[in-house]
């Protein structure tokens, strides 16, 4: 009997295959950069991460709606929820591209997008999350050649995620065109390429200016077309 329970135990583990390896170790991330459709497609791509998710988080409100968080008053940032697998990005690394992908010198919005519903902000999840993200800001300043208090990116704990609605989610690749245009009129990557030079929207490892030379950021905003994100059921939301 036992000789035909194994048999038959054998033969389901070779019809089953290989045996699944242990579940990613997923990690949460938080973090807020201006248009969350930017961001989102900025972080979507990197590799170990699993989804990304675009929401609101900051405020007091209960299930914030676009139109209320953009109206201003209450408190939510435009912000992005990053599932990743740590064993295949660790979030000092996701943190990297995430500076890369931001102005940290503006704090009262990001490139052509301004108020405080835009505002960088990086949402700890963790004591270590808060310990590596105050660690990250001080290597964003070394290699920028600034001092720290000319970064106006805030570290706070998180109280709550609140997903966008539906027509936010994976934006740029259910509307490149709009999505690109919108990018390209904000100014966003020009912003960029002026403050991050050859490292921007890169994660690789941080460097310290040159020389202790510091890198001059352009702090006059570039006069660009301010686009508003359409209503739900406008043409704009057709795929393109």
């Amino acid at each position: 009997m036992r000789l035909i329970v194994a048999l038959f135990l054998g033969l389901l583990l070779t019809l089953a295959g290989p045996v699944a390896p242990a579940l990613a170790a997923t990690e949460e991330a938080v973090l807020a950069g201006g248009c969350f459709w930017c961001l989102e497609h900025d972080l979507e791509d990197l590799p170990g991460v699993l989804s990304v998710e675009s929401g609101y988080s900051g405020g007091k409100l209960a299930q914030p709606t676009y139109r209320q968080v953009s109206a201003g008053g209450t408190g939510h940032q435009e912000s992005v929820r990053v599932r990743f697998d740590n064993t295949v990005i660790r979030y000092d690394k996701l943190l990297r591209a995430y500076w890369r992908n931001v102005d940290p010198f503006d704090g009262g919005g990001q490139f052509c997008d301004r108020g405080d519903s835009y505002r960088p902000v990086i949402f700890t999840t963790s004591a270590s999350q808060a310990v590596e993200a105050r660690n990250s800001l001080v290597s964003a300043s070394r290699e920028l050649g600034r001092p720290t208090t000319a970064i106006k990116v805030p570290i706070r704990p998180l109280a709550k995620f609140w997903p966008a609605e539906d027509y936010h989610q994976n934006y740029a690749r259910r509307n490149g065109i709009r999505y690109r245009y919108y990018r390209w009129s904000c100014g966003r990557d020009r912003r960029l390429d002026a403050v991050w030079g050859t490292r921007a929207r890169a994660s690789d490892p941080w460097q310290q200016a040159a020389g202790g030379t510091r890198r001059k950021a352009l702090l006059s905003s570039e006069s660009v077309e301010i686009l508003k994100e359409p209503e739900p059921g406008s043409a704009a939301n057709l795929p393109s």
